[in-house]
């Protein structure tokens, strides 16, 4: 069939053909096609429905999902004929559905709009696209934190402004940034109950006169609870928004990551070492190795938070009910959902491979006095008010970048010349691991604590 030969649905108050642009301005059947599957799948389903209440007869309801199996066939063998004067993918499938089985095609439609049937296939949509992405957290987690066991030893420079603050463990570090992802998978996982809520049999915006069986279409679909209202059934993108939201806060996270692994595999840094399959080269420069990977990712973010405010401006003066304007939600939604599985199958992949450089990472460590929070506590426990500790250590800073020394190579008789305090067991805090060591409390970089954490990590991980 083509376009021409494709007679509206709707056209029967209509006295003049739709303008060829307008007809192709307004149809939304390039992109939403990609609901097919979905479309299918609630169609089955109401006609189930319809069939339960009386509406239609078994025999209707077999032709139609025969009819309508062999369509979806159609669709994943690429052997169907996608029209743009059809609209959108609704009209597309239910009149392939009327060519092959006849009028009993036609009946499929009663008791629901277009209105309330988009809004569920975008909901069955996301709903198996956020079961998609939750395991692709949940995969990344298991990496994250398998790397932060590896190296739960390893001495890192934990930084405040960019600058050297205190030694930490490259696995505390690692994380901190399950610690993100947990709350990325929480905020998801309370995405999902909004996105499972089945607004089938709102009908346009009021309900319809068909006695139809909200719950059982709900049952079939596995939707846990109903629409309450049908004008805001229609009409309600939130669960989009929320989602984009949801979204734009993980690409935010995986944003930063990507920075500090871009800093960390410089030359200036040289931390770590980011496998070759996740860098290309220069065109020009033979020795360049550009960690193309976390910068997309990084890049990348822009364009979810575009898509977060698109749909929040999309929606800001919609008066209810549905409105055409809704049309535009799909695209930012479709691309948001590809973006960031795309992001997380790269983070998935990448970081459990990722090489760390220790020596480079402790030399950095001491470059930068990280232990002077250790000494000025030293003191404090020897009496001295933490003001004025924090006010000694200072000075001795001073004397040590002076000498361009660490404050561990100062001699006990220039320490003392700064507080009386000190004694010799003051070297044992001023190591790298003595400082680390120290912190071993819940949430500490105390090596031990760090594998409590993977351990407490692993089991949530394994409760879901």
């Amino acid at each position: 069939m083509t376009d021409k030969q494709d007679k509206k649905l709707w056209d029967g108050r209509f006295t003049e053909a739709t303008d060829e642009f307008v007809e192709t301005f307004t149809a939304s059947v390039s992109f939403d096609q990609q609901l097919a599957s979905y479309d299918i799948q609630g169609s089955i389903a109401h006609a189930t429905m319809l069939e339960a209440v009386g509406v239609l007869t078994a025999d209707e309801v077999s032709q139609i999902k025969i009819g309508l199996e062999q369509i979806h066939d159609d669709i994943l063998a690429n052997r169907f004929n996608w029209s743009v004067s059809l609209e959108d993918v609704h009209m597309n499938i239910e009149k392939a559905l009327t060519d092959k089985i006849g009028d009993v095609g036609k009946k499929l439609h009663t008791g629901r709009s277009r209105n309330d049937q988009v809004a569920t296939d975008i909901r069955l949509y996301l709903r198996d696209k956020i079961d998609l992405i939750a395991l692709l957290i949940t995969n990344l987690q298991k990496g994250i934190v398998a790397l932060a066991e590896r190296e739960a030893d390893t001495i890192l420079p934990g930084m405040t402004h960019l600058q050297v603050a205190q030694p930490i463990t490259f696995g505390h570090h690692m994380m901190a940034w399950n610690e993100m992802l947990e709350r990325d998978y929480g905020r998801l996982q309370d995405c999902r109950a909004r996105v499972n809520i089945l607004p089938l049999g709102a009908a346009a915006l009021a309900g319809t006169t068909f006695p139809i069986d909200r719950q059982l279409t709900a049952k079939i679909l596995n939707f846990d609870a109903l629409a309450e209202n049908s004008l805001d059934a229609v009409s309600d993108r939130d669960f989009a928004i929320e989602f984009t939201a949801f979204a734009s806060i993980l690409m935010m996270h995986l944003s930063r990551w990507s920075e500090e692994m871009i800093l960390w595999s410089s030359s200036q840094f040289e931390f770590i070492e980011l496998p070759d399959r996740f860098c290309t080269g220069s065109s020009i420069m033979p020795q360049k190795k550009n960690p193309d990977v976390p910068e997309l990712v990084r890049g990348k973010s822009a364009r979810v938070f575009g898509s977060l405010t698109a749909l929040l401006t999309l929606m800001k003066a919609q008066p209810l009910a549905y409105n055409k304007d809704n049309q535009e939600d799909k695209e930012p939604l479709f691309d948001v959902v590809n973006t960031l599985a795309d992001c997380l199958t790269a983070f998935v992949d990448m970081v459990p491979a990722i090489v760390t450089r220790p020596t480079n990472m402790r030399n950095a460590a001491m470059k930068g006095y990280a232990t002077a929070t250790d000494l000025a506590d030293y003191l404090v426990k020897k009496g001295l008010p933490f003001r004025d500790a924090h006010d000694v250590v200072g000075k001795l800073v001073g004397l040590a970048i002076k000498r361009t020394v660490d404050l561990s190579e100062l001699t006990l008789d220039e320490l003392q010349q700064a507080s009386i305090l000190i004694d010799q067991d003051v070297f044992e805090i001023l190591t790298l691991e003595g400082s680390v060591k120290a912190r071993n409390h819940l949430g500490g970089t105390n090596p031990d604590q760090v594998r409590l954490a993977i351990q407490r990590a692993r089991n949530k991980i394994s409760n879901r």
